[in-house]
């Protein structure tokens, strides 16, 4: 086992035209964690775009599938037993459509919840015992499905209020990594003082 090393999984969709949607705060929050720790996305393996380096004295692989949402598992599975890692040794960073827009919900384990990247990993891994940081989206307004309203950018009053969301975002990963699951779920999960911005 590596017990050294942990992985950083933000999902997302690859490409120009998915950047901006709802569906790619994972990748957002990865990109954020990036530049914070001058950290560079420049290498690939197993369909995944990888930043490695060190955050918090630990060292991290920082991956964006490029397999698609609904194929995150097959991108994460092989990187998991590649480097011999613990299921407690992942964190995947993905939007939910359940909890308020901005906010930020980390837990040790759960079920997919509906998300389709989430699905793909359990399948790939055989357990849902391992960390997920979830970033509120909200939900769709009036009768706009689901799909639809993920595959949107955010709008310009959200993006406004995007980026103190992604420095909680990051600094929940830094104590996650310096600190522990524990100690993180409560900082994150505290409903005061540390409650996020509104998107």
């Amino acid at each position: 086992m590596n017990d050294a090393l942990h992985l950083i999984v933000g999902l997302g969709n690859p490409g120009r035209e998915y950047a901006n949607h709802r569906h790619n705060i994972g990748f957002m929050v990865l990109d954020a964690l990036a530049a914070k720790h001058n950290l560079r996305f420049s290498k690939m393996m197993f369909k995944g775009l990888i930043a490695d380096g060190v955050i918090a004295a630990r060292k991290v692989l920082l991956v964006k599938p490029m397999t698609y949402m609904n194929l995150s598992g097959t991108c994460v599975g092989p990187l998991m037993r590649y480097y011999k890692l613990l299921p407690q040794q992942l964190l995947v960073i993905y939007d939910d459509l359940d909890l308020p827009a901005g906010q930020l919900r980390l837990r040790g384990k759960g079920g997919a919840g509906g998300h389709n990247g989430m699905r793909s990993i359990i399948a790939q891994l055989g357990t849902e015992d391992f960390p997920r940081l979830r970033v509120g989206i909200g939900r769709p307004p009036g009768r706009m499905a689901p799909r639809d309203y993920v595959l949107q950018d955010f709008s310009a009053a959200e993006r406004a209020a995007l980026q103190t969301v992604l420095e909680r975002a990051t600094e929940a990963v830094r104590l996650w990594l310096a600190e522990g699951l524990d100690r993180a779920m409560n900082w994150v999960n505290a409903p005061a003082p540390s409650a996020p911005l509104s998107l």
